[in-house]
C-alpha cells in the first residue's frame, strides 16, 4: 500500500533500474537491504539540486510496493501550506520517505513533528529515507533533538553524473523507449537542456511523446523545435 498526499504522484519512470550511477552503488545498496530487511532504519541523503535524491526517494517507494510494503513519499519542498498534522499516523507505515527536508527547518511545528515521527517509527520498526542539499549538521535546524537524529542513522552524500555518464544515461533510457538517441543529439541535449539529471529525464518524456505525435527521429531540428516551441 502506497500512501501519497493528495496531488503527489510517483513518476513512473523513477526506479533503481533506471538510476545511473557507480559512483552512489553503496547508498543505493543500503536503500535496497533496508528494505529487504524490513527493520527499523535512518538513512539520510543529501548532494546538489543533480545527484536524483528524488529519483531515489521515489524508486524506494516503487520498490516497495513492489514488496508489499507500506509506504509514503512527502515532497517538503510543497509544504509551505500543508499542516505538519498530515504526518500523523505516519509511524505505521514500514517506509517514509521525506524528500527535501530543508525546506522545513526552522519551522517550530514542523520540526516538533518530524522529531516526534522519528521516534515514533524508530519504535514501530519502520525505516526513515530522508533526502537534503546539506548535510545533517548543515541543516539550519533549531531543535537540536531532530538534527542529532537525523544523524543517528547511515549518511550519504550523493555525486552527480558528469557529462560522459549523462550522454550514456539518456542514450540508455531512449533505447528502452525504442527510440535512438544519435551521439550529436545527445551531446546537442547536455549543452542546451536543463542541468539537472531529474530534468533532462524529465525532457526525455517529453521528446518520446512529441516524437511519437509527429513520426520523427531525435535530431537536432527536432529536439531544437521540442526545446523551443
Amino acid at each position: 500500500m502506497m500512501q501519497l498526499p493528495l496531488g503527489i504522484a510517483l513518476r513512473e519512470a523513477a526506479t533503481f533500474e533506471n538510476y545511473f550511477t557507480t559512483d552512489n552503488d553503496q547508498a543505493l545498496n543500503a536503500i535496497r537491504t533496508a528494505l529487504s530487511v524490513g527493520e527499523s532504519a535512518v538513512i539520510y541523503l543529501w548532494g546538489g539540486g543533480e545527484v536524483g535524491k528524488s529519483h531515489l526517494l521515489q524508486a524506494a517507494c516503487h520498490l516497495a510496493a513492489e514488496s508489499g510494503m507500506s509506504s509514503t513519499y512527502l515532497p517538503l519542498g510543497e509544504a509551505e501550506s500543508w499542516p505538519p498534522e498530515m504526518i500523523e499516523g505516519f509511524e505505521s507505515l514500514e517506509l517514509v520517505c521525506l524528500d527535501d527536508v530543508g525546506q522545513v527547518a526552522g519551522r517550530a511545528d514542523w520540526e516538533e513533528a518530524l522529531f516526534h515521527l522519528f521516534n515514533r517509527l524508530q519504535e514501530a520498526g519502520g525505516i526513515l529515507l530522508v533526502s537534503a542539499d546539506v548535510a545533517p549538521a548543515s541543516l539550519s535546524v533549531k531543535l537540536n533533538d531532530l538534527k542529532s537524529r537525523l544523524a543517528w542513522g547511515l549518511t550519504f552524500q550523493l555525486q552527480p553524473l558528469d557529462d560522459e555518464q549523462k550522454q550514456q544515461a539518456l542514450k540508455t533510457l531512449a533505447q528502452r523507449r525504442g527510440l535512438e538517441l544519435p551521439d550529436e543529439s545527445a551531446t546537442y541535449l547536455l549543452r542546451h537542456a536543463p542541468r539537472g539529471q531529474g530534468l533532462l529525464f524529465s525532457l526525455l518524456d517529453r521528446l518520446d511523446e512529441a516524437s511519437m505525435i509527429e513520426q520523427r527521429r531525435l535530431t537536432i531540428p527536432f529536439i531544437k523545435s521540442v526545446l523551443n516551441p
